[in-house]
Parts: structure tokens; sequence; C-alpha cells
């Protein structure tokens, strides 16, 4: 198999060459398993399939530099050993053996596939670990697909072939030159490789993981054309997988709590304008008007526009995030999905089938558009807000004028907020869109002309919030001019809590306590009640406030409906947090840790579990619904009305 006259190189052309040889490799598979299974992806034009392809590349250096972190880092290190024969003989099998163990990980899902319509994940390792006749299964699968097995040896022979094609050139004296050039070179070697697992680089840049290759498909299912299935394990390994449950029949679990929400009445449809502003860590102790009981009655807060736009809208008195970072927030407001445990859209069922208000709304004709002014690919919004059927999505790219920086995060708030105006008064009504603010996050800075502007709290980011309070005040001074304001619904909410400083937040439920406003300038929607609302109720409670037609999942509540068995709900160290009428369950479905009267203890300290077992007993009913609805509707994929 060995060339007789391979072509000396020097040893960092043979490093690129062999890693370039494994990314040809993988798009190769990811050619042979869009060929395997063309008849379960339709309607891809050959323009997109190339598109999904390049987004390929992505997610291949990132898996390959996974897979050969140990090789580059023999072949990377400054010393002269490394150009020895039996030192290039171990890095070569090494290099082999591992690289044809993610290739066979990637034929295995050429057939694979069709029984789950899913990458393998790492939850294979727990599928098969009980099984007794695993060799078996194996001859089984031998037997009927005889062929991959063919075609897999025929592949790593040519792999090894296009390995033996070159060899590294030996350095005849090693100087101290050579240590000082190599040191460097390591380094940024060592640079390019973290970029590669992350996906790109930037302050405000994740980890790639499995829901960014939503950024380059339509739909969820196509996401498997993007990804590999090497960086699938690896980005599952730690991942949380969730088990069936099984607390009620299916009809005794519907009357209970069903997520598939009907039509609530034959009125027409009305084509509203609608408006999402999520705000970087605005907890509701910072907003005056809504902690009246604070200080004596003498707190006022650090948002003053926001404390008059409230006077003007609908809001509550018991408002919570569903989780405790941005992340989990635009699947609970925008498609009415919290996370469990882990966020949604970094988990293995990301790529589950769901639907969306901007799908919905979509379906009816809405324009649909999101704003964020942090560098594209931040926080991976712009492959969720893909997904979830945004057409449109602006950020720093689109927005260009670097000099509104704010040298972290993105464009100051303020700047960008009337860009997003302008850009709302292009678009064609009725239209949603959803704005995600940036500057009230740490390191907390001001623009220049701002310092020493608002009022400063114990609390860093309180000076912040007056900034973007601001902010809001300039966007909505310009939006009242643009024919499309009054008949438009806003709703403004954060995207999670953030530091406490008075009591009555250092608590359970004080760390999710959020503001959640509608304002509907045109409309009378106007007042406040103590109804329990959290962020997974925006998206039902604005389609039946437009008396949205047709069935759809969510699983929230409408704010509004009269039913008084809503729950709002959130997880935090695996155990729940939930809220319905007076009352805080802490607990898992089985085992009831605490259960507080918040109307009458606010700050949690007196834990009533073993004194109101009638009021134990129905929460946890509701809670089990919720725990079972949940689980096996993502293990099956039933996130529609379908």
């Amino acid at each position: 198999m060995k060339r007789k006259n391979p072509i000396a190189v020097n040893l960092y052309f043979a490093l690129a060459y062999r890693f370039l040889i494994a990314m040809e490799l993988y798009t190769l598979c990811r050619l042979a398993f869009y060929a395997f299974n063309q008849d379960l992806f339709q309607n891809i034009t050959f323009s997109k399939y190339l598109y999904m392809l390049w987004g390929g590349l992505k997610f291949d250096a990132s898996a390959l530099i996974y897979i050969n972190a140990i090789f580059i880092l023999l072949h990377v290190i400054p010393a002269p050993f490394k150009y020895n024969d039996g030192y290039q003989r171990f890095c070569k099998w090494l290099f082999i053996i591992t690289n044809s163990i993610g290739i066979m990980a990637n034929f295995a899902d050429f057939a694979y596939y069709r029984y789950t319509l899913k990458r393998t994940t790492a939850t294979v390792f727990s599928q098969f670990s009980h099984e007794q006749n695993k060799f078996k299964l194996f001859i089984d699968f031998l037997s009927d697909y005889w062929y991959l097995f063919i075609l897999y040896a025929v592949t790593i022979w040519f792999f090894i072939r296009l390995y033996n094609m070159i060899t590294v050139k030996r350095e005849s004296r090693f100087k101290w030159t050579n240590y000082a050039l190599q040191t460097v070179l390591m380094l940024g070697i060592a640079l390019a490789c973290i970029t590669g697992v992350r996906g790109g680089w930037g302050f405000g840049t994740r980890p790639i993981t499995l829901s960014n290759a939503g950024e380059y498909v339509d739909t969820p299912d196509q996401m498997s054309l993007v990804l590999n299935t090497p960086f699938c394990i690896f980005r599952t390994l730690k991942a949380s997988k969730l088990k069936p449950v099984n607390y009620y029949d299916e009809k005794t679990l519907n009357s209970i709590y069903n997520p598939i929400h009907q039509p609530a009445d034959t009125a027409a449809f009305k084509k509203l304008n609608v408006v999402f502003l999520i705000i970087e860590s605005l907890g509701k102790e910072h907003v005056g008007s809504l902690n009246k009981d604070l200080m004596n009655g003498n707190y006022k807060g650090y948002t003053p526009f926001l404390d008059s736009l409230i006077g003007q809208s609908f809001t509550f008195t018991n408002t919570y995030a569903n989780g405790r970072k941005s992340i989990d927030a635009l699947p609970s407001v925008i498609t009415g999905i919290p996370s469990n445990r882990e966020p949604y859209i970094l988990s293995i069922y990301s790529s589950n089938e769901t639907t969306s208000i901007a799908k919905l709304l979509g379906d009816k004709g809405y324009e649909t558009a999101f704003f964020h002014g942090a560098p594209n690919g931040s926080m991976g919004f712009s492959s969720y807000t893909h997904l979830a059927g945004i057409k449109h999505y602006f950020g720093q790219n689109e927005y260009g004028k670097t000099g509104d920086t704010d040298g972290t995060w993105g464009i100051w708030d303020d700047p960008f907020m009337q860009y997003m105006a302008d850009e709302m008064n292009t678009l064609k009504q009725p239209f949603f869109s959803a704005f995600f603010s940036l500057s009230s996050h740490h390191p907390f800075r001001l623009p220049e002309e701002y310092v020493g502007k608002f009022p400063k709290g114990p609390l860093p980011v309180q000076e912040i919030f007056g900034y973007t309070d601001m902010a809001l005040r300039n966007f909505f001074n310009k939006a009242s001019k643009m024919p499309w304001y009054n008949n438009t619904l806003f709703v403004l909410c954060a995207d999670h809590a953030t530091l406490s400083y008075f009591p009555e937040y250092q608590t359970t439920p004080g760390y999710y306590s959020i503001p959640i406003v509608f304002y509907y300038p045109g409309g009378d929607l106007k007042g406040k009640t103590d109804k329990i609302v959290q962020q997974i109720d925006i998206m039902p409670t604005v389609l039946n406030y437009l008396n949205y037609d047709k069935p759809y999942f969510a699983l929230g509540f409408d704010a509004f409906s009269k039913n008084p068995d809503n729950f709002a709900i959130n997880n935090n160290d695996n155990f729940f947090s939930f809220y319905q009428g007076d009352y805080l369950l802490i607990g898992d479905g089985k085992i009831n840790n605490a259960l507080y009267n918040l109307k009458k203890d606010r700050l949690t300290k007196n834990n009533i579990v073993d004194q109101e077992p009638a009021v134990t007993e129905k929460m946890n009913k509701y809670l089990r619904a919720f725990i079972q609805q949940y689980n096996n509707r993502m293990i099956e994929n039933k996130l529609t009305a379908k």
C-alpha cells in the first residue's frame, strides 16, 4: 500500500495536508449520507445543498480537532525527536486508527439514520448498554448492510494511500531558532484549534453545538445533512437524556394539562403587528412601578420610561423567567418551550420538529425579523431564529457602523434600537419582529457621553438599566411616528433576572422574577392582575389575543384566560420550582422538598410542605403532568399540534 517514493515535505505542511485529507473524507461521507437517505429529504435544491455542504465544514473541523488533538500535539511540540522514523510511524497509525473510527461512525448512520431520523449521539452508548445480544445485533447489521462494510474498507484503503503519498522531511540541525519558531507556531496552531472547536472566535461566541446546524437549513430534519456523527457524539457526551414518564394514562394526562391549544372562539383573526422586546438581565427588582412596597413605598427603581409605559399597559404581579441564561429565553418566549436541566437549544432534542409564533404568523402572511446588536452567530441566536422560522436577521454585520460598538458584546442599545425602528418601517405589514438587547450585560459599561447621566444604585448593572431604559424611550418616540405603530402589540420582558440587592429578591422566586408587559397603543389593553405568568405564556397569550384560528403546541398558558389552574415553572439543580396560586412547590415529581405560601411568606423562610398536604398533592399532580408531557414529547418528537 505504501508508495515507493513518497514526497518528503515540511512537517507542518504534512500536518495540514493530512488534516485536509480527513476534511475531504468527511465531505465525501456527507455526500454518501445524503445519497443513502435522499428519499427522506424532500425539496432540497442544488444551491441549498451546496450551502449545507459549506456549513458542514465548520462541524467537520470541530470534530476532527477533537479526534486529532493528540496527533496535532505530537506534531507541534518544539523538539527534534518528532522527526524520527519510529515517532512518525506511531503518529501515522494513531491518525489512521482514530480517524477510521470517526469515519466508521459516519458510515453507521448511512443505515441507522432511517430508524431514528437523527444523527447518532452519545446516548447510543446507554441505549445499548443493557443489551445482552450485542454480538448478534452486530452480525445482523453486518448481514443486512454488507455493502457498507465493503465501501468502508475501500475508503480506509484509499485513506491510507493518501496518507502515504508524503513523508516528513528530516531537520538536519535543530538550533535554538528552530525552538523559537516552532514555539510560536505551536501557539498559533493551538489558537486555530480553539477557534475551530468553538466554530468561530469572539467574546460572545459559544462553542457550536447541534442546534447551530439550523443556520444552514430550512427545517430541523435537514440538520443531519450538515452535521457529522462524531461531532454529535462529542457534543452530547455530557448531555442530559430525558427518561420516559408514565404517571397518568393519556386521557387523564390531557385532562390535567394539555399543551395543544385549540382556537378559543370563531372571532376574526386580528392582523396586528407583533413586536417582542427582550431586555438583557432586567430583573423585576429594578423596575420601580412593580415594587411599590419596597423601602416603605419610596423605591423609585432605575427604569422611569418603562414605569410610564407600564401605566399604559397590561401586566401581572407574579411574572417569571423560565431559566437563568440568555440562551434559555428565546425558545421560551418565541417557541413556548422552556429549558429543563440544560438549555433546550443545546440539548440532544434541539433538532426536534417544533413550531413558533414566528412560523405560525408567517403562515398568516406576516413578514418576520429578529434584531440583536451582537456579531452574527453570537449566542447561537442566528441559528435558533432561522429554525424558528424568522426570515430576516439583523445583527452587527447588517448594522455595519463599527464605531457604535461597546468593544465587548456589540452595538450599544440606543443606536441599534434606532436602526431597528428604521428597518421595521421597511417591513411589509403585518409583521412579527423580536429584539434582544445587550448593553445591560457585564462588564456594565456606558458610552462615554452617558457616563454620570443615570442614577447609580448598589449594583453596577442598575446604572446601565437607566441607559437601556433611555434607549427604549427613544425607540418608542421614533416608532410612535411611524404608520404601523398604533396597529402593533408590543410585548416586553427580560431574558432572565440578574444580581439582586433586596432580600425579597434573594430567594428562589426572586431569582427568576422579571417584568412581562403587554402594550397595545391602538387599543385599551391596560390593567394589572395577581395572576402568575411566565415566559412560555407569551406565545399562547399573543396568539389567543389575535384570535389565532388553528391548533398549535406551546407548553405555556394564555395569560388573559380565566383558567385558575395555570402555573409557572423553572428548573434548577434537577429540581423544579413550581408556582401555582399563592404557593411555590420545590420538588422533582417524586420528592416534595419544600412548599411556601408566597403571599404570606415572601422571603420563603417557612417551609410548610408537611402542614399543607392537600395543596402539595394538588400541585404535585400538575407538576407530574408537566414532566410527563415535557419528557415524553421531547423523546417522541411530538412538539407540534400534528
